[in-house]
C-alpha cells in the first residue's frame, strides 16, 4: 500500500509541476494554484489508492511521527520507507519518461529542478526552516 500510494503521490504531484514549469507543455504557465491543486490531489488519490492496504502513511517523517508516538510497531518502520522509496523512485521516473521531450525543450534549469525539488525563492535560512516546520 504504501508504495502504490507514494508511487501516485510523486506520479500527479511532480506531473503537475512538470505540466506547468517546463516548456512546450499544454500547462506551461498555469500557476501555482494548478499546481498545489494538483498535489492536493496526489495526495488525496495516493491515500484513497493505499489505505485500504494500509495506513497510507506515504512519506517516511509521518511513519517514523507514527513510530514515535506508539502507533505504529517499529517492527514496521523499515519496511514502510523502503516501499515509500521505491514507490517515489517509480513515480519520479515515469514523470521523467512522460516529460523527456520537455526536459530537452526547457532552458531554464531551474524549472527542471523544480520538478523533483523545491527551493526557496529568496534564501533566508530562519524563514526557509519556519516554512518547511
Amino acid at each position: 500500500g504504501e508504495l502504490v500510494g507514494t508511487f501516485i503521490l510523486v506520479l500527479l504531484g511532480d506531473g503537475v509541476v512538470a505540466g506547468v514549469s517546463l516548456a512546450k507543455t499544454k500547462a506551461n504557465g498555469a500557476g501555482w494554484i494548478a499546481i498545489t491543486l494538483g498535489w492536493g490531489f496526489a495526495v488525496t488519490l495516493g491515500v484513497y489508492a493505499s489505505a485500504f492496504m494500509g495506513p497510507a502513511h506515504l512519506n517516511p517523517a509521518v511513519t517514523l511521527a507514527f513510530a514515535i508516538i506508539g502507533k505504529v510497531s517499529w517492527s514496521v518502520v523499515l519496511p514502510f520507507i523502503i516501499a515509500q522509496m521505491i514507490g517515489a523512485f517509480l513515480g519520479a521516473v515515469v514523470v521523467w519518461i512522460q516529460y523527456y521531450p520537455h526536459w530537452q525543450a526547457t532552458d531554464d534549469q531551474s524549472a527542471i529542478l523544480g520538478t523533483f525539488a523545491t527551493g526557496p525563492a529568496i534564501r533566508s535560512p530562519f524563514a526557509n526552516l519556519m516554512s518547511e516546520i
